[in-house]
């Protein structure tokens, strides 16, 4: 009769378990930077919008630092976040009457744009930008003036994204089917072409706005000549079908990143056209990305309960840096994010895609003096 051998006791008090136990409680969550969850309102003044209209969809931000976004749900709110000097609000400035859905905010130089949309399809509407108050510790007041309705870019199409370009004022959108044309001064809109739209745009460094096509392609709309060419670039790989695209610029250079159905992350320039892979993502697909001041790329990864990542380019280094957690202003968890922008002094502004939708700002770790070498 064979006898058993006993199996070695795990030794939890020794340094492994310790390590492992250590990375499992504080490797969940944020392990560097700091996140702050606002909530849509000013907070001990008014009251935030409403759980199912607060998921926040679209953000831009606007040159002198305020961001600006856009809700969907049962309603559409369009919102200005004030973060600097004394302020320390998000202002609700209305709703959009027949929006459940905001799918791009653009800043131009005095106003800005809001794609929506709603059982009758998509619309832009317009309205001046919000000035940065004088003390709103002592007091304060706003106004809410009416949006302006441009109208429907195609009619009984949904808008799929629009993006600002480098012409200060004028706004690049796609519809299920259309290409069009915002100038947000002058209040026009105008179809420039026919092209599929399917996820996200973004504005290369030479000016072409990029938008994906079928065919694993991306057209490409030429400001200078108003055309919009078909299956101008191919995207690299296989892995983009059933994928949402999405886009980070890096406002200093102009380059792009994107990323894949499987998480492969990538840099596009007008000029060179993809990079080979850079990174893999640890989940899913890819969801909303920003490009800090210094050069990092931050986003979200994952369905669900996303996980924050960073890839440095100057390392070629892609980290996980954890799911969102606040623990100053709100204590709450971030799950589920949809938008997101670089804010005037280097934070990223995440919007919450779920029910009581907050503004969060991640104020990314200061990196050490040689850190950031050249790899």
């Amino acid at each position: 009769m064979a006898t058993k051998t006993k199996r070695k006791r795990y030794d939890k008090s020794g340094p492994e378990a310790k390590a492992l136990v250590d990375e499992i409680v504080h490797g969940t969550f944020m392990k560097e930077g700091t996140m702050v969850a606002f909530p849509t309102c000013f907070p001990g003044v008014t009251t935030p919008i409403e759980a199912d209209e607060s998921h926040i969809t679209a953000l831009d931000v606007a040159a002198d630092g305020i961001v600006y976004g856009g809700t969907s749900g049962r309603r559409t709110h369009l919102f200005a976040g004030m973060f600097h000097g004394v302020t320390g609000c998000v202002f609700d400035m209305g709703t959009v009457d027949g929006a459940d859905e905001c799918v791009a905010v653009c800043c131009g130089r005095s106003g800005f744009a809001a794609c929506v949309n709603g059982p009758t399809g998509g619309r832009v509407v317009t309205r001046g930008l919000q000035g940065l108050p004088f003390d709103l510790l002592q007091e304060w007041g706003f106004g809410r003036p009416a949006f302006r309705n441009l109208g429907q870019p195609a009619k009984g199409e949904r808008i799929v994204h629009a993006v600002a370009t480098a012409s200060v004022g004028t706004v690049v959108g796609a519809t299920e089917r259309h290409v069009f044309v915002v100038d947000i001064d002058q209040g026009t809109l105008r179809v420039v072409g026919d092209a599929m739209g399917l996820g996200e745009l973004a504005v290369g460094h030479m000016g072409g706005v990029f938008g994906r096509d079928d065919g694993n392609t991306l057209w490409r709309y030429d400001a200078s000549t108003s055309q919009v060419e078909r299956k101008a670039v191919k995207l690299p790989g296989h892995a983009w079908d059933r994928v949402r695209l999405r886009w980070a610029r890096d406002h200093r250079t102009g380059q792009l990143y994107t990323a894949d159905g499987e998480g492969q992350v990538y840099t596009f320039s007008e000029a060179q056209g993809f990079s080979p892979p850079l990174a893999r993502t640890r989940l899913a697909p890819v969801g909303p990305m920003s490009v800090t001041l210094d050069g990092r790329v931050f986003g979200f990864c994952g369905d669900e309960i996303s996980r924050m990542f960073c890839y440095d380019p100057r390392r070629s280094k892609l980290s996980d840096v954890g799911v969102a957690v606040s623990v100053l202003e709100r204590r709450r968890y971030g799950y589920v994010f949809g938008s997101a922008g670089t804010g005037r002094d280097g934070q990223i502004f995440f919007g919450e895609d779920d029910d009581l939708g907050h503004l969060w700002l991640y104020f990314p770790k200061i990196q050490t003096p040689g850190a950031r070498a050249e790899a």
